[in-house]
């Protein structure tokens, strides 16, 4: 069975996520990604093995409720949310994306020749899955926190770091689309 979500209009899906910045600023919070993975890793021991993980991770017991609403969510919007229309996706990149051996680009959430078990038990997508983990790991590192974190958190409480941090990831992301991914499919 395809899931293919429609996106919520942006005058509910905008109000709600400020709704959500400004409840976390009021309590003094911060969203992102890779703090709620740092906790779990702290969580799992692996203070043991770098001191970066090294930390008071029940202090921020909180954040988890971010992975268990991102778990519950995407639960209730491919089970309730979701219908079998198709993503209108431009011809001309349709096109690109066939010619890439993409097969059906569009006609799922996420496309088969990346995402699929069968794809991630073959060498070429387990050192991709192991060389794109690395980079994204390095990359949140380095700038401090990820995507999610800086577009939403940081750009919203007006943060210069974020603010470049965005654009180096804007800038990689098409780097990546344009140069990268028709060199690896």
């Amino acid at each position: 069975m395809q899931y293919i979500l429609n996106p919520w209009p942006w005058y509910i899906s905008g109000p709600l996520i400020a709704i959500v910045m400004a409840l976390l600023l009021y309590f003094g919070k911060t969203f992102g990604m890779s703090s709620n993975l740092r906790t779990l890793c702290a969580i799992g021991g692996a203070g043991k093995i770098a001191d970066f993980f090294n930390f008071k991770w029940k202090d921020q017991i909180w954040n988890l409720t971010v992975v268990a609403g991102a778990i519950i969510g995407g639960f209730i919007a491919t089970q309730y949310l979701s219908n079998d229309s198709v993503t209108n996706l431009n011809p001309a990149t349709t096109v690109e994306l066939q010619n890439m051996g993409f097969k059906t680009p569009g006609a799922t959430l996420v496309p088969d020749e990346m995402y699929s078990l069968d794809v991630l038990a073959t060498p070429k997508g387990m050192l991709l899955l192991i060389v794109g983990g690395l980079l994204v790991g390095f990359g949140t590192r380095y700038a401090g926190g990820c995507t999610s974190g800086h577009s939403i958190t940081g750009l919203s409480s007006l943060q210069k770091p974020s603010l470049i941090a965005v654009i180096g990831f804007f800038i990689g992301g098409l780097i990546m689309t344009n140069f990268i991914l028709p060199l690896i499919f």
